[in-house]
């Protein structure tokens, strides 16, 4: 069984919310067969970032990408998901 990492843009509610709570809000939030692959941060506008947020899941599931992006849209501080890249990796 393969796995593939979905890379996320995550935008926060305003320029206060502290990235370091909200990673680990997304790590707690996420189901049992996903895990995160890495975060990273891009420079959006006027002091405003994106989390970019690189999550870990089967190859084999199906219905899982809508599923995250439902968990990750509950979370307070976020106000938009983005869905970007999806890849295969062999970790």
């Amino acid at each position: 069984m393969g796995s593939v990492v979905v890379s996320y843009k995550i935008f926060p509610v305003d320029i206060t919310v502290d990235f370091n709570v909200l990673r680990k809000k997304i790590e707690d939030c996420l189901p049992e067969f996903a895990s995160i692959y890495g975060f990273g941060e891009e420079p959006i506008a006027f002091g405003l970032n994106a989390l970019i947020a690189h999550i870990k899941i089967p190859e084999d599931k199906s219905g899982v990408l809508d599923e995250l992006e439902k968990k990750l849209q509950q979370i307070k501080e976020i106000s938009q998901v983005q869905p970007g890249m999806v890849r295969r990796t062999s970790r």
